[in-house]
């Protein structure tokens, strides 16, 4: 059940004084002499954490302990001054205000950091793929988490909810699966998103995969709380605290009215501009998978990030092993590529896009070109197209909507759908 909740009016954000009521209506006295951890994103998602870090330590003064996790999946592991940077405080206030509170990361590679808490049968994860099974999934999948998730007394999730990719929706228990679990999980449920697609996965509300991650936190007997955050600009537009199905769901019911763009053609061009929180290519991905949704068949989409140089920081010698490509020619090819990280053939797709593997021959729905520092012959080995991001002139792409041709100016959040046309 939902504890709390506060959410603005239409196009309206919550002020300091809600939020941080919120917050003390539903923690306020109700973890005392606890051992608390904290699930916490890192700097690739939008969120105020700053502000709402200072705001929890002071309400949740009377824990016993009281931790914070960055719920990191596979992303790289954040630096001691990157984790100050990304919770607001200075080196000397770790030192001193917040030294009674921990901050690390999740280790997802680490065998000593990590418990199997429970396996997901071959038969329960085909009956919750449903049509989009295929045997490339594999049989059993352990349920791995992080041995720290076990060692306290309660389990806090503070995260925001996006249209997503893989999942449908993030958010909620996506912060203990993928969040902070192993490569199982991790490459299982990726690799179920893909088989899907991105359009027929990113802003829908019920997926295999949310599925999926619900019937992997069944197995945790950890107690949890949700709180969910639907974040627009630099601020909330609602926020809910309460168990992670019923918290989550409505977070997703939000954030399907603000993050979603309806257009009433598909864009021929899009320059989809990745912000610098996107500082590789496997997290900047994101500027194709929310917009291929309005791109039009043929069309072409630009990732554009003059600042970004690497793949993946994680993954980058398997991707420039296989590239980026449709599912199809990665399913047709399949001898070739099984050796691979599941999650990597995964991103692999998302970010091609959709299309078609016929007589050994790609068709993709729409072509993608990158626009970064990476350089022509790195784009090339990766199968996409290359534009010297020197050479862009973003007045040129402004307020060309009727010809076809969308600006985005910070892409990866906001979803951009087409209308569903009349009769179709």
């Amino acid at each position: 059940m939902i504890e709390i909740q506060a959410t603005a009016l239409e196009n309206q954000l919550l002020d300091d004084d809600t939020i941080r009521q919120t917050l003390t209506k539903g923690l306020e006295g109700k973890h005392t002499g606890e051992k608390l951890l904290v699930l916490i994103p890192d700097h690739t998602r939008t969120i105020p954490l700053p502000k709402l870090f200072r705001w929890l330590v002071a309400i949740l003064h009377d824990t016993a302990q009281l931790d914070f996790m960055v719920a990191l999946g596979t992303h790289p592991a954040l630096a001691p001054d990157q984790l100050n940077k990304l919770v607001g405080i200075s080196a000397e206030e770790r030192q001193d205000r917040y030294q009674h509170v921990g901050l690390f990361n999740h280790e997802w590679e680490g065998p000593d950091s990590l418990t199997t808490i429970a396996t997901l049968p071959k038969s329960q994860i085909q009956e919750i793929a449903g049509d989009r099974w295929h045997h490339t999934l594999g049989g059993d999948v352990a349920v791995n988490i992080n041995r720290r998730v076990l060692e306290y007394d309660h389990v806090m999730i503070l995260g925001p909810t996006f249209p997503h990719e893989v999942v449908g929706f993030s958010g909620g228990a996506k912060y203990f699966f993928p969040g902070v679990s192993a490569a199982d999980m991790i490459n299982v449920t990726h690799w179920l998103g893909a088989l899907a697609g991105v359009r027929g996965t990113i802003g829908i509300k019920e997926t295999p995969v949310r599925d999926m991650i619900h019937a992997a936190a069944e197995h945790l007997r950890t107690p949890s709380t949700l709180i969910a955050l639907v974040v627009a600009g630099e601020g909330l537009a609602g926020m809910f605290i309460g168990d992670y199905l019923t918290a989550w769901s409505a977070a997703a019911d939000l954030s399907s009215e603000r993050h979603i763009i309806w257009v009433d053609k598909p864009y021929q061009k899009v320059l989809s501009c990745a912000p610098p929180m996107y500082d590789e290519l496997w997290t900047g991905g994101k500027a194709m998978y929310k917009l291929e949704p309005a791109l039009a068949e043929g069309g072409e989409l630009i990732i554009y990030a003059p600042h970004l140089d690497v793949v993946s920081h994680v993954h980058g010698k398997y991707i420039y092993e296989v590239g980026y490509h449709v599912l199809p020619y990665i399913l047709g090819q399949w001898d070739r590529f099984k050796h691979l990280p599941l999650g990597v053939l995964a991103h692999s797709t998302h970010v091609r896009g959709d299309g078609r593997y016929e007589n050994g021959i790609e068709y993709p729905r729409a072509s993608v070109s990158l626009a970064t520092r990476l350089s022509p012959e790195d784009c090339q080995q990766l199968a996409l197209g290359y534009v010297d991001p020197d050479r862009i002139d973003i007045s040129e792409w402004q307020d060309r909507e009727d010809e076809g041709i969308l600006y985005v100016p910070k892409a990866g959040e906001m979803l951009y759908r087409t209308r569903p046309q009349k009769g179709a």
